[in-house]
């Protein structure tokens, strides 16, 4: 089956970037879900099996279910380690933005790309990319950046080269960012993409566990207390909402990525298309994050852009909104009354 995605000329000149290069940065976005690591990681070891040694590094934590990844330790935060970063990113001579490509999505570390005297790539299945690039591989119909990565090493010829470990990462990024290949994840390129992973001896069923069944106590009783308590459906338009406050998160002693994949409940009820969740910023006033889940052709992308300040893929995305909670109820109101 024929996967490969890029011209002859950036494949050409992706290699000689790589060949050339004696100092390269991977980065991903902030807040750094199981996509953005699993690409990275994967594509580090790529890299690695070229003889190269990448620094892999994000803005901020990612959620400790991702912890167990191979290699996820040697990751290097921005926000826990900004001198390591900074000098990365400044002596780079190769930089990947790995399942992002606009500058605003690396938070407080895009001064650093923006400053960056690399060249640089962008591996990224998101819309609109805006970063100055050397060469842009761009694939917005695909299920996630790992899969985007994993066409690009088998171009390369790399995949003899992948270990097991590298392949591990890369399924688990397709995995997470598809919902458990629920989502996102109809073409049968994919499914052949699976079947060469798994010739690398990955456990896939192990990997499903390692991220789905690896939930606190709390996290348990948090998805318990929205689904009672905090879920608004409305049957007739076929759309529902939940808010998650400070309150709430100290309530159920919340971590980072205890609220991951709570939007997606909703959906299990019959006739549901959509589902948008609002968690209120633990750090700062008047800043809600908001998720969005869809089914069939409703498109997500539409609604997060007209009223969330946000985009994303037409069955998953996201946005944010600088008011209270209270307003945010009302935007999300009417954004389903608009339907």
């Amino acid at each position: 089956m024929d996967i490969d995605i890029l011209t002859i000329e950036q494949a050409d000149c992706l290699m000689e970037l790589i060949d050339d290069a004696q100092r390269i940065v991977i980065c991903s976005h902030r807040s750094p879900d199981g996509d953005a690591i699993g690409s990275s990681l994967g594509l580090a070891g790529y890299l690695r099996s070229q003889g190269k040694e990448p620094f892999v590094s994000v803005p901020d934590m990612f959620p400790d279910f991702l912890q167990w990844m191979p290699g996820a330790q040697g990751i290097v935060r921005y926000d826990k380690h900004p001198e390591a970063v900074e000098q990365a990113m400044a002596g780079a001579d190769l930089i990947f933005c790995v399942d992002f490509s606009q500058e605003e999505r690396l938070g407080d570390m895009a001064p650093l790309l923006h400053e960056a005297k690399a060249r640089c790539v962008i591996i990224d299945h998101h819309p609109s990319p805006t970063i100055p690039n050397e060469i842009l591989i761009s694939q917005p119909k695909m299920s996630s950046a790992s899969e985007v990565v994993f066409r690009v090493i088998w171009q390369l010829g790399g995949f003899g080269h992948l270990t097991r470990q590298d392949a591990v990462c890369l399924y688990c990024g397709m995995m997470t960012d598809t919902g458990g290949f629920t989502y996102n994840s109809a073409a049968p390129e994919l499914f052949f993409i699976i079947s060469q992973l798994l010739t690398k001896g990955i456990n896939k069923d192990k990997i499903y566990r390692n991220v789905y069944h690896n939930f606190s106590e709390w996290r348990l009783r948090l998805t318990g207390y929205v689904l009672y308590e905090k879920m608004h459906v409305f049957a007739q338009k076929r759309a529902a909402y939940f808010t998650l406050t400070r309150q709430d998160l100290r309530r159920f002693h919340y971590v980072k990525g205890d609220a991951e994949g709570l939007v997606n409940m909703p959906l299990q009820m019959k006739g549901i298309k959509l589902s948008i969740s609002l968690r209120e910023d633990t750090e700062h006033d008047n800043l809600i994050w908001v998720s969005l889940r869809s089914v069939d052709d409703l498109s997500c992308t539409k609604i997060a852009e007209k009223y969330f300040n946000g985009g994303g893929h037409l069955n998953a995305s996201g946005g944010r909104l600088n008011c209270s909670m209270a307003e945010a109820e009302q935007i999300v109101r009417r954004a389903i009354e608009e339907l």
